[in-house]
């Protein structure tokens, strides 16, 4: 059982704030909340949320995991219907503004560097190692980091907005 002081639906409003969006006061409905929660899920479950050590992985899986994020958060928001909102204090907002302002120009500007690295990988020459080559690899990775970090405080304000307790 929730006490009132963590039952969002007892709760009138409260500040939060959020990266590539800012301040919001947010008023909790059940229609949002449960939106907040599969775009929580969603996130946290996603490689893109998890570290990238320098020896581990392949950034490309990682760019993958991101842009996947589009397509899902779209069908979220679909699903959720217009209550979820658009509007900058809304889930469906700050879920817009996270995508557009923070995710696409990381993509944006990462993708094409590394797909045309790709192209000259020999069939011979495993991703993981071809990409530990790539002049820019550091910089790519120090910036999925620097990303992660914000996604990381995004998911922790979905699962405010959802109720979630941790």
């Amino acid at each position: 059982m929730r006490s009132g002081l963590n039952d969002p639906a007892k709760i009138k409003s409260f500040k939060l704030s959020i990266p590539f969006v800012g301040d919001v006061e947010w008023e909790p409905n059940p229609v949002q909340r449960n939106a907040a929660w599969a775009l929580y899920v969603e996130l946290v479950t996603r490689v893109s949320l998890q570290d990238l050590d320098m020896d581990q992985g392949v950034l490309r899986e990682a760019l993958s995991s991101l842009y996947s994020l589009f397509q899902t958060t779209r069908q979220i928001l679909r699903e959720a219907g217009p209550d979820v909102g658009a509007a900058h204090d809304t889930v469906g907002g700050i879920a817009i503004a996270v995508l557009n302002q923070g995710v696409r120009s990381f993509l944006t500007k990462w993708h094409p560097r590394l797909l045309a690295h790709e192209a000259g990988r020999a069939s011979s020459k495993p991703p993981q190692e071809w990409e530990r080559e790539w002049s820019e690899e550091p910089r790519a990775r120090g910036e999925l980091r620097a990303l992660t970090e914000k996604l990381q405080a995004y998911a922790a304000t979905l699962a405010k907005m959802a109720g979630v307790r941790s």
